[in-house]
């Protein structure tokens, strides 16, 4: 099996003895008891999901009609679905939250019915992470009150062990509610992706529970998608990546980025009177890392052992789907000889590969397309040279 977060998976979960299987079969250790401020807290947390823009790093597949969070990306369910039910049974349903564009506000609701109507907050302009957070955080606080203590997440996650992340937002919940911090979960760096976020830690909240060990820290320095040099030198002094999962009370992060988010600062108050409108007109859009993680010195950083990994390109489906002896990754009818390290989606027809190596291929209805795992990081220099009616209609 490869793990989620890129490396071969060891079988080891941090805080973890005994043993229960995920959703995939896989064998897991069972959660050591958790004390009982973690117990009650984690019995009334909210999550916020952020479930924004179609997606265009997966072109072909995405576009307006069918975004990214409606895409058997990992598995044979939506990304959207997916990050619902890996919540569950910690934060039901009802106390969900989804921020999503107004476009494709119906899209989602209708692949996740359980989600109450109400709890889909769908921005009237793309708003930018930073103020997606800050009307998720604002609806929290005014149905449940400031103290409450919610997760919040993107769709576009793999996470190969649900049962490790929910210990671990258990946890974090639990170091937000006491330190009133904000928490981010940090996971070990397998290559110095400059792609990702990386959490330096400081100094370790309990002496006797080191980072190495699991525990939690301050961070001393977090910068977001670094330069690769950078990258490597934050890893040597034993930075984690940040997995875009954090855990912080509504009161306190609403208190955050009204002292370091000038860029969403001015619509608060439009949030405190319920207009959304108003508030949409107010703010600027940056994404909550650049907005407040890079700005803020109350932040702590709690290692997670749970097979994370960023769905964010068509490369990245290599490390979160199940691949053969050689490295392919096929979700459809796909034949592979002589080929090694390669990704097929088809949903139309066959695809066979033959001597190739570090290929994407998607084969849709009406449209293939081909290019090297390397050049489908970066779609944006093709999607600026196809005319309109191709770039929008592909995925169809």
């Amino acid at each position: 099996m490869t793990r989620r977060g890129g490396g071969p998976d060891t079988g080891s979960t941090k805080g973890f003895t005994g043993s229960v299987s995920d959703a995939t079969g896989t064998t897991l250790a069972e959660p050591q008891a958790q004390t009982e401020q973690e117990t009650s807290i984690g019995m009334s947390m909210w999550a916020i999901v952020l479930a924004g823009g179609i997606g265009s790093r997966f072109w072909p597949l995405s576009s307006p009609d069918r975004p990214k969070q409606l895409l058997p990306l990992v598995n044979d369910r939506p990304l959207i679905s997916d990050t619902i039910a890996r919540l569950y049974p910690l934060i039901p349903p009802e106390r969900v939250l989804i921020v999503t564009s107004r476009d494709i506000a119906g899209a989602i609701h209708a692949r996740i019915p359980e989600i109450p109507h109400a709890n889909v907050l769908a921005e009237p302009v793309p708003l930018g992470t930073a103020a997606s957070l800050a009307w998720g955080a604002s609806e929290i606080a005014r149905r449940a009150g400031p103290k409450t203590v919610f997760c919040c997440l993107h769709a576009d996650l793999a996470v190969g062990f649900p049962e490790a992340l929910r210990f671990s937002l258990r946890r974090a919940a639990g170091i937000a509610s006491r330190e009133e911090a904000l928490v981010a979960l940090g996971a070990d760096p397998s290559r110095n992706d400059i792609a990702f976020g990386y959490l330096l830690p400081g100094e370790a909240l309990d002496y006797e529970d080191q980072v190495a060990n699991g525990g939690a820290a301050r961070v001393a320095e977090f910068v977001e998608k670094p330069d690769a040099e950078s990258a490597l030198r934050m890893i040597a002094d034993g930075a984690l990546w940040n997995t875009g999962i954090f855990v912080w009370e509504a009161g306190e992060v609403l208190d955050q980025l009204a002292d370091h988010t000038p860029e969403v600062a001015p619509g608060l108050a439009a949030l405190r009177d319920n207009d959304i409108e108003r508030f949409a007109k107010k703010v600027g859009s940056i994404s909550l890392e650049r907005g407040l993680l890079e700005r803020t010195s109350n932040l702590v950083v709690l290692p997670t052992d749970c097979g994370w990994d960023d769905v964010g390109t068509w490369a990245c489906l290599r490390r979160s789907r199940e691949l053969d002896d050689d490295g392919n990754g096929a979700m459809g009818p796909a034949h592979f000889v002589d080929a090694t390290s390669n990704i097929v989606h088809a949903e139309h027809g066959q695809v066979v590969l033959y001597g190739v190596h570090k290929l994407l291929v998607v084969s849709l209805a009406n449209i293939t397309f081909v290019t090297t795992l390397d050049r489908a990081r970066d779609l944006k220099p093709l999607l600026d040279q196809l005319p309109g009616s191709l770039r929008l209609r592909a995925g169809k």
